[in-house]
């Protein structure tokens, strides 16, 4: 089994990089990156099932992971959902298929998306983890062209173990994340 591309290049200038720039004597105290939540809300299809099975089914192609449902807990009469109603479809990556998703994420998807011109860095919450909205799923190469009825949007969080901001911006920079420098 191959090592990613990712996990490479964090074993072998990120984790330096880090230790120097941060002073951080210990290996394992180096920040990394923990999970990858890609999440999905469903909110205005929800009744039509078969919307929601093609968009569960392009999240599987996109993440190579199978999505959970995700219900809601009460109902709100504003936004017409009931308690234990679909309002969402979300997958946890860890391990190989994070770092394929991420790979494919900063070196494909990002660039190919209308106006990107880099992640702001207020994107960033005070843990150093990454909270990243995704307009359209077709920037994604697995999703195509001919299966390209209904567009919907996503959102990427990037869960580091970094204590703080800094730390988190610096951990994603030195992994190849396209991070505007103010």
């Amino acid at each position: 089994m191959t090592t990613p591309r990712l996990l490479q290049k964090y074993r072998k200038e990120a984790i330096p990089a880090m230790q120097k720039e941060f002073n951080i004597a210990n290996v394992m105290a180096v920040p990394k990156v923990e999970k990858v939540v890609v999440n999905i809300g469903i909110g205005r299809v929800a009744k039509d099932e078969k919307i929601t099975e093609k968009i569960a089914k392009d999240l599987t192609v996109i993440s190579g992971q199978k999505p959970v449902f995700r219900k809601a807990k009460k109902s709100i009469s504003g936004f017409k959902s009931r308690e234990g109603m679909k309002v969402g479809v979300s997958v946890t990556l860890r391990g190989k298929r994070m770092y394929d998703f991420m790979d494919r994420l900063i070196s494909i998807a990002l660039p190919r998306s209308k106006d990107f011109r880099g992640i702001e860095t207020g994107n960033f919450d005070k843990n150093g983890n990454l909270n990243l909205g995704i307009k359209e799923s077709s920037i994604f190469p697995e999703i195509t062209y001919e299966t390209l009825k209904d567009i919907f949007s996503l959102e990427v969080t990037v869960v580091t173990t970094a204590k703080d901001r800094q730390r988190g911006i610096a951990l994603l920079r030195l992994m190849g994340f396209p991070i505007k420098t103010h």
